[in-house]
């Protein structure tokens, strides 16, 4: 896929612009010249909140954007000036006791985002942060490092979550996540929604191409800033550090690597020109209103109008108590397989039709990815952590669709890459992993099972011991489209999942300890309205050393 030189220079351009700012490095004097540090602001440029993420023990990264939100687009820049802004990091809310501080340069080739990738910080601390520009305050955000590895932790809780769909709901439940005391949230995919608005949509998201679809920088900045115009969203942001992966819906629904899904023929005509010039818009839009580091940009962006990878996955630590491998199981799985002719890109397959299905070659992480991860699995066993948390976009477990005899599966989920699945439980058996827990999302639903390495419909499968337990988590806004029946119907076909419920969006919380796990899951009573009240759907424990999810 060609790149005109041009194009290739400003990728080139915006990767020095990204990593020598995140660390407040020196950028060409020329740019330096062009700042607006005497700014003097009529809104508030920060209206997009703060964020933070990408903790390390002695490290964190901080988030802003500035926009201009007179201009009654959300996401239109300021002018092509760049800004200087200021951040201090300290102990206390007060800023009484400022541990570092310095200054970020905002440029326009990054939609006057900030990523400062702050260093030297003490392990297993919480602090406050905030960002200055011109006459301007931002809110004031709190973060945390993370324990050194091997450090003795006696409790981690985490929220995690996914698919926030604007128009189909309000965000509040991350008002009530606010006050689950957390150390950090997990997000797993479908932060955005590239849809156009619908007719009976509870609000109407906006984008400027011509059949409402995201499909430029600035359809996918303006749809970033909408999101995060969410009050609830923005405080939850502000509270603890976040760790981010993708799914479809930052891109396009469905696709797949290199190839583009779609959901309708609308989405096809919308977007003519080739598919890897709409997917570097969008990681490029994703690097610019997330807390991710300049690495994941800066390694890549030189190339992605081409194809190049933006690595998102990694391996965090939480001391000797858990280490996560937050996954992306996205950009560079092979395509979907046996769709019914003119159908959209996923759907429900019976394997017996489709000679495809258990080829052995199929992946879902790709080659690299998954020799990363096994080779993190086979180190797991030299750090001795109680908990391994691998944080993915979809259900891991094999969800047979079709009550009785035969199967129906759903093909751009890990059913539909099966041997991507047996060699991931095979890893995770040859290396000993211990206490494997895997947290999802994707579906709109909560389920709650056991992973196994032989899901087959078959006595010898279906007692076959467990390895590890399954939490895959509803939505925050986004509709499920299952009934109480149909939901109930499910989990009797597929006995290694022991609870599932359609009906509730919401979020898990998830709290560790050196003896046990126990996850809550939360469901709000109904999106469509700000103010709304959040129950207990149900409660499990499962203890370290054994597989045995326990419900309380």
């Amino acid at each position: 896929m060609a790149i005109l030189l041009t194009e290739r220079r400003q990728f080139l351009q915006l990767a020095s612009y990204a990593a020598a700012s995140a660390a407040s490095l020196s950028l060409p004097r020329s740019v330096w010249s062009q700042t607006d540090s005497a700014r003097r602001f009529d809104i508030n440029p920060f209206a997009l909140g703060v964020a933070s993420g990408s903790p390390t023990p002695d490290s964190v990264v901080l988030w802003t954007r500035l926009i201009d939100s007179n201009a009654g687009f959300f996401g239109t820049n300021f002018d092509s000036k760049a800004i200087a802004v200021r951040w201090e990091v300290a102990d206390d809310d007060k800023f009484s006791r400022i541990v570092q501080s310095g200054q970020h340069l905002a440029v326009s080739e990054l939609a006057h985002s900030v990523h400062v990738e702050v260093q030297n910080l003490q392990p297993d601390r919480w602090y406050f942060y905030r960002f200055m520009a011109g006459d301007a305050v931002s809110q004031v955000g709190r973060t945390r490092t993370f324990p050194k590895a091997g450090a003795a932790v006696d409790k981690l809780r985490i929220a995690y979550a996914s698919c926030q769909r604007w128009e189909a709901g309000y965000f509040s439940a991350y008002k009530h996540m606010q006050a689950e005391k957390l150390d950090a949230v997990l997000f797993l995919g479908d932060y955005i929604y590239e849809y156009p608005g619908q007719v009976g949509s509870l609000r109407y998201p906006k984008a400027n191409s011509n059949v409402g679809f995201v499909i430029s920088l600035d359809d996918y900045r303006s749809r970033y800033a909408q999101y995060k115009s969410e009050q609830d969203l923005q405080d939850m942001h502000a509270a603890c550090p976040w760790l981010m992966t993708w799914d479809d819906h930052e891109v396009q629904n469905d696709y797949a690597n290199l190839q583009a899904g779609y959901s309708t023929m609308a989405d096809i005509f919308s977007n003519p020109k080739n598919f890897a010039q709409r997917r570097a818009v969008a990681y490029q839009a994703y690097y610019e209103h997330m807390p991710i580091r300049a690495s994941s940009l800066t390694q890549s962006l030189a190339g992605l109008a081409m194809g190049a990878e933006m690595r998102i996955y990694n391996r965090v630590d939480f001391g000797k108590l858990a280490t996560f491998y937050m996954l992306d199981n996205r950009q560079y799985r092979d395509t979907q397989l046996c769709n019914a002719p003119g159908a959209a890109v996923s759907g429900q397959v019976n394997p017996v039709n489709c000679t495809s299905w258990l080829d052995p070659q199929r992946s879902l992480l790709g080659e690299a990815q998954e020799i990363w991860l096994r080779n993190e699995f086979d180190q797991s066993k030299q750090g001795s952590t109680t908990w391994n948390v691998v944080g993915q976009q979809s259900l891991f477990g094999q969800r047979d669709n079709l009550a009785g005899e035969g199967q129906m599966l759903w093909n751009d989920g890990w059913d539909g890459y099966s041997a991507a699945r047996t060699r991931m439980t095979y890893a995770l058996q040859k290396s000993a992993v211990k206490n494997p827990v895997f947290l999802g999302g994707d579906v709109h639903e909560n389920w709650v099972g056991y992973i196994k390495s032989d899901y087959a419909q078959t006595p010898a499968a279906q007692g076959s011991a467990a390895m590890g337990v399954e939490f895959c988590g509803t939505s925050i806004s986004s509709p499920s489209s299952s009934t109480a029946a149909r939901t109930a119907a499910r989990l009797a076909e597929n006995p290694h999942f022991v609870f599932a419920d359609a009906k509730y969006r919401g979020y898990g919380v998830v709290e560790f300890t050196p003896k046990q796990l126990t996850t809550t899951l939360r469901g709000i009573d109904d999106v469509k309205q700000t103010t709304t009240k959040v129950a207990t759907i149900a409660q499990f424990v499962v203890p370290a050393g054994k597989a045995v999810i326990e419900r309380i």
